[in-house]
């Protein structure tokens, strides 16, 4: 079997518009529908693209470094493949190898009659989830957001706060004494803060009990991070954009930088080494939280790579308003007890919505 056909449709995404305190979201982006066909009539698809960056910042380097290698290469050759797309790490960005990375998996599973999640190894058929806010004008926002999702039956909500150190605090106080301990709570400050700012943030929230906080301070300061991590009690969670990515994590190991481990198949490159950090960190006993996935079909990779984690408490839908939501007939769901069962069909096992990427298509990259 090999790869003899390499696609990208490109649609137009018209997600409703929504922000962090750090970045803003939505409006028309283009989403890419990425097509591996394999002589046998087999087909792989991933999604690329965000609500943040379309798939237009993606699609030239994919087309003209990562399709030369993979045309007429064997998809079940995975490992192989992605260790060389690895190597243009440099030019290429890393949706764009976990794009083509998840689409082999989809050929794996479908070549195979199984779900990624069997092929990976599975250690469970449901995950609870966690809804993750946005950007939101006061404290009682929070609070609201939050008590709205606990009466759907989710257990847990994580905060994205104002990244001012002050404010935070006291969207983090209203939000626990609004919900009790009837949820778990996160604080997620999006590398915003000082070590000082930081260090005050750490301790409110650690007396507030929440259940992590996650990217204090930015990727690179792993310094401060072990400074921070050696002074709180409260567990730390960084980060998905380590520099290296699943390569850099020794590092934050090495150096007891943080408690937890973080990635997506985006951020992290695909299925392939996202799996591998969820091992990594499990030969340490640290948990592995999964970020999510900045569009629809990455979020449905990552819950195949949850379900075949011991070491990850929680699935997030981020952000909770259902903004990323796009492309497929029926979405990743929730139900009224917080959980997310696993999938059952072959490969990533959800039915992208053709017919709508059809209508929105603006062009077929080859």
């Amino acid at each position: 079997m090999k790869i003899v056909d390499f696609s990208v449709t490109m649609s137009k995404w018209a997600s409703p518009p929504w922000q962090t305190a750090t970045a803003a979201f939505g409006s028309e982006k283009l989403l890419g529908v990425l097509t591996l066909r394999t002589d046998e009539g087999v087909e792989g698809h991933a999604f690329l693209g965000s609500s943040r960056q379309g798939a237009d910042a993606f699609v030239g380097p994919l087309m003209e470094l990562v399709k030369p290698m993979v045309m007429a290469s064997d998809p079940m050759d995975i490992g192989g493949i992605w260790a060389k797309m690895w190597l243009m790490n440099r030019s290429v960005s890393t949706n764009a190898i976990g794009a083509v990375d998840i689409a082999l998996w989809d050929i794996m599973g479908k070549v195979a009659g199984l779900p990624i999640h069997r092929l990976l190894g599975t250690c469970r058929d449901r995950i609870p989830a966690y809804a993750s806010s946005g950007w939101l004008a006061t404290p009682e926002d929070y609070a609201e957001e939050a008590l709205h999702f606990r009466s759907l039956g989710w257990p847990a909500y994580k905060v994205h706060p104002h990244a001012v150190a002050k404010e935070d605090i006291e969207i983090c106080r209203v939000t626990r004494n609004t919900v009790g301990n009837t949820m778990d709570l996160m604080l997620d400050s999006m590398w915003s803060y000082t070590y000082e700012d930081a260090m005050r943030v750490g301790k409110a929230v650690e007396d507030l009990d929440y259940l992590w906080y996650e990217d204090p301070l930015v990727e690179d300061d792993i310094y401060n991070y072990v400074k921070l991590k050696n002074h709180l009690h409260i567990p730390i969670l960084s980060t998905e954009y380590a520099p290296g990515r699943f390569y850099g994590m020794a590092q934050w190991i090495q150096q007891q930088a943080t408690d937890m481990l973080r990635g997506d198949v985006a951020v992290t490159g695909g299925i392939t080494p996202l799996i591998k950090t969820a091992h990594l960190a499990e030969a340490f006993h640290m948990k592995c939280e999964i970020h999510h996935g900045g569009n629809s079909l990455n979020n449905v990779a990552n819950l195949h790579v949850i379900l075949a984690m011991n070491n990850c408490d929680y699935y997030e839908v981020f952000p909770a308003s259902g903004a990323n939501k796009f492309g497929l007939v029926e979405d990743v769901e929730v139900d009224s007890n917080g959980l997310i069962y696993a999938p059952e069909q072959p490969g990533l096992g959800y039915e992208i919505d053709w017919e709508l990427i059809e209508r929105e298509k603006v062009q077929v990259v080859r």
